[in-house]
């Protein structure tokens, strides 16, 4: 897979681009804030239909224009799509495929990508919620049908923590309409939590390969996948500082699950009426990483955590490629992170990509082993170098 043409219309800092593409390495060189980034977080979010840099499209859009507009020729197998994204701040967005009007989830995986940039270190030693978006993200990507289960979740909580709000408001608990939203919970928190949790299975593997692979060192990772609902259960978290959690994950059973967050969700109700917030649900979830039998969060060094970061980035990569077509690799200003040796790492185990798209600010960023077609880009303006 790769993408062969990226138009963008009042995108950011771009009132018009059109740039022909081609397999293999692509490097756009300029210094910060001309427009490199810009350039990957749209095929990003043609990708994905949203941006890995903010949580709203209202930044998408060029400042005195109403709405942008991105398009790519997007080739899988020797066949041609074009994908095409009208975004519309505060409106629904238009998306059309092959110029026929379609709903998102029907167009999710015509463009499938791995985007490592120097937000990725929030991955490791961020909150929790950026492991969360980490699992989702990729979830969505290897099995489209979740990108339905994953925003009906999260139309429940939204639903569920406002009658939440209100009956502490009011001072009357509607226990029967509680029943309900928690029931619409439960059926697709227990779905989404066991794609998570089969998801990190997959990982677990990938990841240590990757991780000796990019530091060229032997440590031992893990990643588990910790239920809010169990440590409602527990009373607690049952962790001690600087210990990583004991025991196996869950098992990936949906109706095990549902029993679970059911069970914890009785336990926790008069917390949650008290608080007005739900306690317990996927989007309270963690998953831990930990170097050497301890979190990766807290206690890992720099580069270390460089590291993971980048190992998460290359698993899922593997689990995509594995899967079907090669996604598009993009890396935006990530060597300029790296010492040189984890460069040179990555270089080489990303060369053989399809297509990789590169952002640097100054060439010699970029490790000899990435040699390809080389773009400007200043002021707005992308010409060839």
């Amino acid at each position: 897979m790769h993408l062969r043409r990226l138009s963008l219309t009042d995108f950011r800092s771009y009132a018009e681009a059109d740039l022909a593409l081609e397999p293999g390495v692509t490097t756009f060189v300029g210094s910060n804030g001309q427009g490199k980034t810009n350039l990957v977080e749209a095929a990003g979010y043609l990708a994905t239909f949203g941006s890995h840099r903010v949580a709203t499209d209202a930044p998408l859009i060029r400042q005195g224009a109403d709405r942008a507009i991105l398009r790519a020729v997007i080739s899988t197998a020797g066949r041609d799509s074009l994908l095409e994204i009208e975004i519309n701040p505060g409106r629904a967005n238009r998306i059309r495929l092959n110029k026929a009007p379609t709903r998102p989830r029907d167009a999710l995986g015509v463009l499938r990508c791995v985007l490592f940039a120097p937000e990725d270190i929030a991955v490791v030693k961020g909150d929790p919620d950026q492991r969360r978006r980490y699992l989702d993200d990729l979830l969505v990507a290897l099995r489209p049908r979740y990108a339905a289960i994953r925003t009906e979740y999260e139309r429940v909580l939204r639903q569920r923590t406002a009658l939440l709000k209100s009956a502490r408001a009011s001072g009357a608990v509607p226990r029967e309409t509680l029943d309900v939203w928690d029931d619409h919970l439960v059926t697709s928190g227990a779905q989404l939590t066991a794609g998570r949790l089969r998801l990190v299975e997959e990982l677990r593997a990938a990841v240590a390969s990757s991780y000796s692979a990019v530091s060229g060192t032997e440590r031992d990772t893990g990643l588990q996948y910790r239920m809010s609902a169990h440590s409602a259960r527990e009373g607690g978290s049952g962790r001690g500082d600087g210990e990583v959690s004991a025991g196996a994950d869950p098992p990936p059973d949906t109706e095990k699950l549902a029993g679970i967050l059911r069970e914890a969700l009785a336990l926790r109700r008069r917390a949650e009426l008290d608080r007005a917030v739900c306690l317990v649900g996927p989007h309270r979830d963690e998953l831990e990483l930990s170097i050497g039998g301890l979190p990766a969060r807290g206690y890992a060094s720099h580069g270390e955590s460089w590291s993971m970061a980048l190992a998460l980035r290359l698993a899922a990569y593997q689990l995509l490629r594995a899967a079907g077509e090669d996604p598009v690799l993009m890396l935006d200003d990530v060597f300029a992170e790296l010492d040189s040796d984890r460069r040179e790492r990555l270089a080489e185990l990303v060369a053989d990509a399809e297509q990789v798209l590169v952002t640097v600010a100054v060439p010699q960023d970029v490790p000899g082993g990435l040699t390809g077609a080389r773009f400007r880009v200043a002021e707005g303006k992308v010409t060839s170098a």
